[in-house]
């Protein structure tokens, strides 16, 4: 019986967390109504140079007899004054996130970023992209790659630093840059095209149910999810993905002139030790590691657009963190059912 309670008063605590979720989500709408213009994206910028020494600092003295960490802390701010001091003879290196999904959708913030870096720049910066993206949408991540085509335009050097993968459409991104460095194990390459869809006419063919499409233009639709899929169909569509194809093949080239683009071009994907070998990037490594070769020699700025959430994005969040954590619970219940 103790133990029934027990896993009913944490079912019903569970059950307050969801409805808080709710009601935070309810008190958004409420805000959102009050507000009568949306607030503009805003630009954060942290001096990277300035974490990694806190941070180190803060071992260090954690590490230290406790009589010897007032003088290390005195030390510490000295430096920190002498660093200050020489900080207008350094060169400076902008660093930007990039974590890809089927859209891009991290495009607008991407060119509110390079807009602000091409606009402070001078000669001798630097950026560091840290890219995971795996592909998606063609003209999402062809606009993409345009933004970073930007700082190059500007004569800006662009390293990309793959820690997890840069595949497909990621890649398109990733050999705009000057020097990629890539993880042992990070996904890259896939230099190919897809198009996949489902199609229904037989299914909606057998139960009597006829789709009716007009267009105006031969080619205006060729493969569809409703209608019936002709020899002709399927040659254009294949025409279409090979055009695609070759324009990212001679955007590949272009860029990497030193690349086998015929050999690696077949919609393959490689570990970064294998990219290494076939020319696809520059060099092993992680973003953290080459990161922290970057502060002993440059000012490392973090820039990042923080574009203001839209109302149902909110919700999604606010509802969102709700039903996981309902989801968890179920979950565990379910194993402590399951096993002894």
């Amino acid at each position: 019986m103790s133990e029934f309670l027990a896993g009913y008063g944490l079912f019903l605590a569970k059950t307050l967390t969801l409805l808080v979720a709710l009601g935070a989500a309810l008190a958004l709408v409420a805000v959102a109504a009050r507000r009568s213009h949306p607030r503009e994206p805003g630009l954060a910028v942290e001096k990277l140079n300035d974490r990694l020494r806190r941070r180190q600092q803060a071992l260090r003295e954690a590490l230290l007899p406790k009589a010897a960490r007032r003088k290390a802390h005195r030390e510490a701010r000295r430096a920190d004054k002498a660093a200050d001091r020489d900080e207008a003879a350094r060169r400076r290196v902008f660093v930007l996130d990039f974590k890809g999904d089927i859209r891009a959708s991290h495009v607008a913030a991407l060119r509110e970023e390079v807009t602000a870096i091409v606009g402070a720049a001078q000669a001798g910066d630097e950026v560091l992209l840290r890219l995971e993206n795996f592909g998606g949408v063609v003209h999402d991540h062809g606009l993409a790659a345009s933004q970073l085509a930007r700082l190059r335009d500007r004569g800006l050097r662009l390293t990309v630093a793959v820690d997890k993968g840069a595949a497909s459409g990621g890649y398109l991104m990733a050999c705009m840059a000057d020097h990629i460095i890539a993880a042992p194990f990070a996904v890259i390459g896939s230099i190919g095209v897809i198009a996949q869809v489902p199609n229904f006419h037989r299914a909606l063919d057998a139960r009597g149910v006829d789709v009716e499409q007009v267009t105006a233009g031969r080619y205006k639709r060729t493969v569809t999810m409703f209608g019936r899929t002709t020899d002709a169909d399927r040659a254009k569509l294949r025409e279409e993905l090979e055009d695609v194809h070759a324009l990212f093949k001679d955007v590949v080239a272009r860029h990497r002139p030193r690349l086998d683009i015929e050999q690696v071009a077949t919609g393959e994907h490689w570990y970064g030790t294998r990219a290494l070998a076939l020319g696809l990037v520059d060099e092993l490594g992680t973003s953290d590691d080459h990161l922290l070769r970057l502060v002993g020699e440059a000012d490392v700025y973090r820039v990042a657009c923080k574009a203001a959430r839209s109302l149902p994005d909110r919700l999604r969040e606010a509802l969102r963190a709700g039903l996981d954590e309902a989801s968890a619970w179920l979950s565990q219940r379910n194993q402590e059912g399951r096993y002894p």
